[in-house]
């Protein structure tokens, strides 16, 4: 991925390389169980941290750190920053408003310190916290994803986690989080899908216009494998099947199927539509979570 091309940077927070807090530390299963399922499967970060209670680690704060000089903040600040021209665009011509800018927080921490979202363990994984409009990823997170999931840690597959993250941004900005509960005494965990997908789907549409824009996909076939190597990756059957459960339970899906994750990038990734009428049909009431995908996205 080459970004040479971008010189606006995002505001990017780098909180890591602060002192250890006390608490006790998970081990073993529980480590495995909070971190595959609280993680990948997109668990609300308060849940997370009752679940990381639960196997006995304790939410001990810790101060925030003087940052890395790894180079990280500036890959992170330029990946953000396309999304901001992006989205800023976006938003003006089809919403008439300014557009809110999320912060990204960089952190090391067993615990991060969030403002609406209470402590949340790091093995929550990436997430966006919308009371924040502030998105929070540990960078160590991507050699996880590669070594334990199958995914990838190259640069589009780590810029494709950070879009899908503002996806969740946009998604708060327009009142596509408040929609979701509508479906939830019916769909259950499944109603989360919804927004999960969308969330993927955005996350392409942002690459189809900042390619066009940065061109920042200097062998474009090849980047796009990695991010969908990575969408697949954490798809709800996919992650299961890593914990040797039942991957045809889905009754407890919340992010979508590997297939459902792979398609809806692509589809964003190759249309870059974003209009309101095609952001609408993740919330068709007449078509479940479960079958949101290539049969039912020409309807």
């Amino acid at each position: 991925m080459d970004l040479s091309n971008v010189s606006e940077r995002g505001n990017v927070e780098d909180r890591r390389g602060g002192l250890p807090g006390g608490g006790a530390a998970i081990g073993g299963i529980g480590a495995l169980v909070v971190t595959l399922v609280a993680g990948y499967l997109g668990i609300n970060p308060q849940v997370a941290n009752q679940l990381f209670q639960a196997f006995g680690g304790a939410a001990q704060k810790q101060k925030a750190g003087p940052g890395k000089a790894d180079g990280y903040p500036e890959f992170a600040g330029k990946v953000l920053g396309t999304t901001n021209i992006v989205w800023r665009e976006w938003i003006a011509r089809n919403h008439n408003r300014r557009y809110e800018e999320p912060t990204l927080v960089l952190f090391d921490s067993a615990v991060v310190q969030t403002g609406g979202c209470g402590n949340v363990p790091n093995e929550a994984g990436p997430f966006y916290c919308p009371a924040d409009k502030i998105l929070y990823l540990n960078p160590a997170f991507f050699e996880t994803l590669e070594k334990e999931l199958g995914g990838s840690k190259a640069q589009f597959s780590q810029a494709f986690v950070i879009a899908h993250e503002v996806g969740h941004h946009i998604q708060n900005l327009l009142g596509y989080n408040a929609k979701v509960k509508a479906f939830q005494d019916r769909e259950g965990e499944n109603a989360g899908i919804r927004l999960e997908l969308q969330a993927d789907y955005l996350a392409g549409c942002w690459a189809y216009h900042g390619q066009r824009t940065f061109k920042f996909l200097s062998n474009p076939e090849k980047d796009l494998q990695e991010a969908l190597k990575t969408a697949k990756s954490i798809g709800d059957d996919a992650i299961m099947k890593k914990m040797g459960r039942d991957a045809t339970n889905s009754s407890k899906f919340n992010h979508g199927t590997a297939a459902q994750r792979y398609f809806f990038f692509k589809q964003g990734f190759d249309t870059g539509d974003s209009t309101k009428r095609t952001l609408d049909k993740f919330f068709d009431p007449n078509i479940r979570p479960l079958d949101l995908g290539p049969k039912t996205w020409g309807q």
